[in-house]
């Protein structure tokens, strides 16, 4: 570890109707004893009174862009964009359900590393951080490629280590240095929702770049993971097609790669006994969706 506090920071929050999280997750942003250099935040086109929360706001170094809502994947890839193009070393991603610890900032700027992710815990202080320290796009028979996470491997902060490499992160307190963003590009917009974060660790993992969660960097969550979603829905279709285009874009072998194939296979084989019809037609329009999504969205490519 070495001081880094010369580097400027720009913290990117993307939001969508949650105004009462959001107020409560800029007062702990204001209550950062290392304040940031610029706060943006992406509003996807909220309908509640998240513009008077965030017009009230003077405490902060605010930056508010207004869009159509273009999902999180949207939200952060536009945040992410702003904060590069306006020159910050790092960038910080924060979802509008989470609020950091006062010192949660200055424990990932002391940290000179270029991906880090601030460690999450719930109301009640449990540890429930599900950043994966194994995922696995080698094995053929993972059926889900996160074989383990942090909040898995440890009973609570106290029994982690001060850094824990990891694998993937959430879009929750991420931390990117401006070089990854130079060499890897920005978040995938097309993704809308779900894996779009998990893909965006791959792509800095195959640089050769470490991930590392910082244990003194508190985060906590304001409502319960709920990572319970109903696959016969319209969410289902994105979780679907956006784990297959993961594993069509960073599988390392040709099994891998075909493993989005035999999970639609098996998923339609099934549906009678579990999501029905619905279900398997989410998993067939996600595998043909996916196919068209092999390659990196060219608003995400590096800048030039």
């Amino acid at each position: 570890m070495s001081a880094t506090a010369h580097e400027s920071v720009a913290v990117v929050v993307v939001t969508h109707d949650r105004a009462d999280l959001l107020g409560a997750m800029l007062d702990g942003i204001a209550a950062q004893t290392h304040a940031p250099d610029a706060v943006i935040v992406v509003d996807n086109a909220s309908a509640d009174h998240t513009p008077e929360v965030l017009a009230a706001r003077t405490d902060l170094p605010l930056e508010v862009i207004r869009q159509d809502n273009l999902g999180g994947a949207g939200g952060f890839h536009r945040g992410v964009r702003a904060a590069y193009d306006q020159g910050f070393d790092r960038v910080w991603l924060m979802d509008d359900d989470v609020v950091p610890a006062p010192g949660c900032l200055a424990a990932l700027m002391a940290v000179d590393e270029d991906c880090l992710i601030a460690v999450r815990e719930d109301l009640s202080g449990a540890l429930v951080e599900k950043a994966a320290v194994d995922f696995d796009l080698r094995n053929p028979l993972a059926i889900k490629p996160k074989r383990a996470t942090v909040d898995r491997t440890y009973a609570d902060r106290a029994s982690m280590p001060a850094l824990v490499e990891v694998h993937n992160v959430a879009f929750e307190g991420f931390m990117a240095r401006r070089s990854v963003i130079e060499e890897i590009g920005f978040p995938d917009p097309s993704f809308f929702i779900f894996y779009d974060d998990a893909e965006y660790a791959v792509r800095a993992r195959r640089t050769g770049r470490r991930i590392w969660a910082v244990r003194d960097a508190v985060l906590v969550r304001q409502l319960d993971f709920n990572q319970q979603h109903d696959l016969s829905g319209w969410k289902g279709f994105y979780m679907y097609r956006n784990l297959f285009v993961v594993h069509l874009r960073h599988g390392e072998n040709a099994l891998v790669r075909a493993k989005p194939w035999l999970i639609t296979l098996a998923v339609v084989l099934l549906s009678p006994l579990r999501g029905g019809r619905a279900e398997a037609r989410n998993v067939i329009r996600a595998m043909a969706s996916a196919r068209g999504m092999r390659r990196l969205t060219d608003s995400a490519r590096p800048p030039r």
